[in-house]
């Protein structure tokens, strides 16, 4: 999947290994490292399969499980996001998001 992100300051979080160990700490940020090459190899996020994958509480985010109470929150990101039948978002489609945050006590 191509990945995009919300900020300039999460995406130096998200590619920049020191910087993710200082904000998150060292376990956070190899498991963020992990989880975004998951995100990364995948064809789309239902293939994801580590952290818990889920929707979000509005049906038009993800939410991924990191460690110690963090987690990837993420969008669509296409222009006209894929839809079913029923005009929901096909997650199933997906083939570029948004990171829109990471979620927890430290950030």
């Amino acid at each position: 999947m191509e990945l995009a992100f919300e900020s300039q300051e999460l995406r130096d979080i998200c590619e920049n290994e020191a910087e993710a160990k200082r904000k998150l700490g060292e376990r956070v940020a190899e498991t963020l490292k992990r989880r975004l090459a998951d995100l990364d190899a995948a064809k789309s996020p239902k293939d994801i399969l580590a952290g818990r994958p889920r929707l979000g509480q509005d049906g038009q985010t993800m939410v991924i499980d990191l460690c110690e109470g963090h987690r990837i929150v993420f969008a669509a990101n296409h222009p006209d996001n894929p839809a079913t039948a029923d005009g929901d978002l096909d997650w199933t489609k997906v083939r570029r998001v948004r990171i829109l945050r990471i979620e927890g006590d430290n950030v």
